[in-house]
C-alpha cells in the first residue's frame, strides 16, 4: 500500500472515530489531497482543508465557496484585515487568524526565495512579490527593495502611502534609507488602486529624478514596477530605465 493510501486510510479512521467528515457528502479536500496532491482540488477545496469546518446547513467547502465570492477571489480574501474577515458569518477568530496566516506565509515565502537569489535575474518572481504586497491595496503605497551587490534582497520597506491617487516619495529620504541598509542596488514598486497598469508622467518623471538622485551616492535603480490586481508592469521593460 502507498504512503498516500495509508494516510488516507489514516484519516478516514480518524474521522469516523470522531462522528464521520468534518465535510459534507462526498466533498473530502483532505483524503483528495493526500492521495492526488493539491493540484487536483479547487481553490474552495483547499480553503475548506485549512478551515476544517463550516457552520450549521454549510460544510466547509461551501462555506469557503461563499468567502470567495463574497471576497471577489482568493487573493481578496487572503489580503483581508481582520475587521472584514470576522464581519462574515462563519468565520470566527480561529478561523480568521488561519486565514491571515496563509497570506503572510506566502509573502515570506517569497521573500526568503528572493534573499537568496538574483532579483535582477528573477524579474516574475520580484513581480509576484509586489503584487502579493500591494495587488489589493485601495489606497497607493509605495516599497522599496532594498538589494546587496550581488541583487539579493536585503529589506523590503515602504516609503509612503498617499490618496486614491497620489503617493510622495522624497529622493533624500529613499538616500537614506539605501545608506542604512548598505544597499547597492534598489527597485522601486507602487500600485495603481484604479487598475491602470501603466505608468503616468508623474510615474516617469519620479524615476528619472530618482534614478540620477541614487547614482550620486553610487546606488542603481533597477526597477520600478507599477502594480494592479492582476500584476505588475516594469519599467525597465518598457525601456523607461
Amino acid at each position: 500500500m502507498s504512503q498516500s493510501s495509508v494516510a488516507v486510510n489514516k484519516l478516514a479512521v480518524a474521522e469516523a472515530s470522531h462522528g464521520g467528515s468534518t465535510f459534507a457528502g462526498a466533498e473530502r479536500p483532505r483524503e483528495r489531497i493526500l492521495a492526488h496532491g493539491p493540484t487536483v482540488l479547487s481553490s474552495a477545496e483547499l480553503l475548506a482543508i485549512i478551515l476544517r469546518t463550516g457552520m450549521a446547513g454549510c460544510s466547509a467547502v461551501e462555506l469557503a465557496r461563499s468567502l470567495l465570492q463574497e471576497f471577489g477571489g482568493l487573493r481578496r480574501l487572503l489580503s483581508a484585515d481582520a475587521k472584514s474577515l470576522l464581519s462574515i458569518k462563519g468565520l470566527g477568530l480561529a478561523k480568521t487568524a488561519e486565514i491571515m496566516a496563509i497570506n503572510e506565509l506566502s509573502r515570506r515565502a517569497l521573500e526568503e526565495e528572493l534573499k537568496f537569489g538574483e532579483s535582477l535575474s528573477r524579474p516574475e518572481l520580484v513581480k509576484k512579490y509586489c503584487t502579493l504586497r500591494l495587488g489589493h491595496l485601495y489606497v497607493e503605497h509605495c516599497i522599496a527593495l532594498f538589494l546587496d551587490s550581488q541583487y539579493r534582497l536585503i529589506a523590503c520597506e515602504e516609503l509612503s502611502r498617499g490618496t486614491l491617487t497620489q503617493a510622495s516619495v522624497y529622493p533624500r529620504e529613499v538616500i537614506k534609507a539605501c545608506l542604512h541598509h548598505h544597499a547597492a542596488a534598489m527597485i522601486l514598486a507602487h500600485n495603481h488602486p484604479s487598475g491602470v497598469a501603466e505608468p503616468s508622467s508623474a510615474d516617469l518623471h519620479l524615476t528619472q529624478h530618482l534614478k540620477k538622485a541614487l547614482a550620486l551616492v553610487d546606488v542603481r535603480l533597477l526597477d520600478h514596477l507599477i502594480v494592479t490586481p492582476n500584476g505588475a508592469t516594469s519599467l525597465a521593460e518598457m525601456g523607461q530605465l
